[in-house]
């Protein structure tokens, strides 16, 4: 079984209010890709991919003219993709979606969240994904109310082959750039403030996993968590990225992701890339490993393999023009994926 993930830059941006594809001359949100083209890339990527389940993060927007789930089906559609059911969980304001686009003759899904509601107090004891945690991360008493913008997609699912049962969640943490000001101390106090809250929602996940692993569940826990070890100076005044609080520290049960590992492993040297920016300013790209796929131990236990498509560092996508092109047009993240023999 191949579950993927895939943050797809500004997937809304090529769809109508009917759902419908608008593969057109048009730009799109990537600079210098008209939406067409993007569309194309995308579906030379997904049909190379070949996934079981893909959790799209930056999904198509649901509202109330929108659709996230007649989009996603639409393009499968276009594109003749085996994935061609779609899912979302809670709907979030952003106009980015997180959902899983799914090949229903292999997997059976369903939008299951755990949790209790909460109210605008807040609780401290991993509350459903669209309320309110409670913890003190200044450690000054009073205690920080924190929200996902985009909650968690959290799915319960049966590999139909195998009856394998599994959960899934599907995550966009918060972004740490320092957006909105060009005052250096300004820059400064949004970049700790968006740490902060990207801490606190991976403390809050984390309590989520931990429930999980205490019920034996096998779990995977994947998406774009806009982080990782050693990925800016911030994170020294907090002493770890929020990525090695989901992955399990100290004599906690442990999340599996190698490319995660590597980067804790080692702090110079080459580095798993997941995604390449272009930084106007300076004329160059930055590569950042943002994007996980992490297991439980019982499904680390089967020796699963891990890819990223890049389309320079992984031989096969460079070797292949059309999908290293396709790769570079359709978005700023690059697909990870983990080959389970269930």
């Amino acid at each position: 079984m191949r579950i993927a993930t895939y943050n797809v830059e500004w997937f809304d941006n090529l769809f109508d209010n009917d759902g419908m594809l608008l593969a057109d001359d048009e730009w799109s949100a990537r600079h210098d890709v008209t939406r067409a083209d993007q569309l194309a890339a995308l579906g030379i990527v997904f049909t190379a991919m070949d996934a079981d389940a893909v959790m799209i993060i930056e999904a198509p927007d649901d509202s109330r003219r929108r659709s996230t789930v007649k989009a996603l089906e639409a393009f499968a559609r276009t594109f003749g993709l085996r994935t061609s059911r779609a899912l979302m969980g809670f709907q979030n304001q952003t106009q980015q979606e997180i959902a899983l686009l799914y090949d229903p003759e292999v997997i059976a899904a369903r939008h299951d969240p755990i949790g209790h509601e909460t109210g605008k107090k807040g609780a401290p004891d991993a509350p459903r994904f669209d309320g309110t945690f409670r913890i003190d991360l200044n450690v000054d008493a009073a205690p920080d109310l924190v929200t996902w913008s985009k909650p968690p997609l959290e799915v319960a699912l049966t590999h139909k082959p195998s009856g394998r049962e599994m959960r899934l969640i599907g995550v966009h943490a918060k972004s740490k750039a320092p957006y909105g000001s060009n005052d250096p101390a300004e820059i400064t106090r949004i970049a700790i403030e968006n740490r902060r809250k990207q801490m606190a929602q991976c403390i809050w996940l984390r309590q989520r996993v931990d429930e999980h692993l205490i019920a034996g569940d096998s779990l995977i826990v994947l998406g774009d968590f806009n982080d990782g070890p050693g990925l800016d100076e911030y994170e020294k005044l907090f002493g770890r990225s929020g990525v090695e609080i989901v992955l399990g520290e100290g004599g906690a049960a442990q999340l599996t992701d190698p490319h995660a590992r590597l980067a804790l492993s080692q702090r110079v040297g080459a580095m798993p890339v997941t995604a390449r920016f272009y930084i106007r300013q300076e004329r160059r790209y930055l590569q950042a490993l943002l994007d996980y796929i992490m297991v439980s131990p019982d499904l680390a236990a089967l020796t699963p393999d891990w890819r990223i498509w890049h389309p320079f560092d992984d031989p096969v996508c460079y070797e292949t023009p059309e999908l290293r092109e396709a790769l570079l047009a359709a978005s700023d993240h690059f697909p990870v994926s983990v080959d389970l023999p269930v």
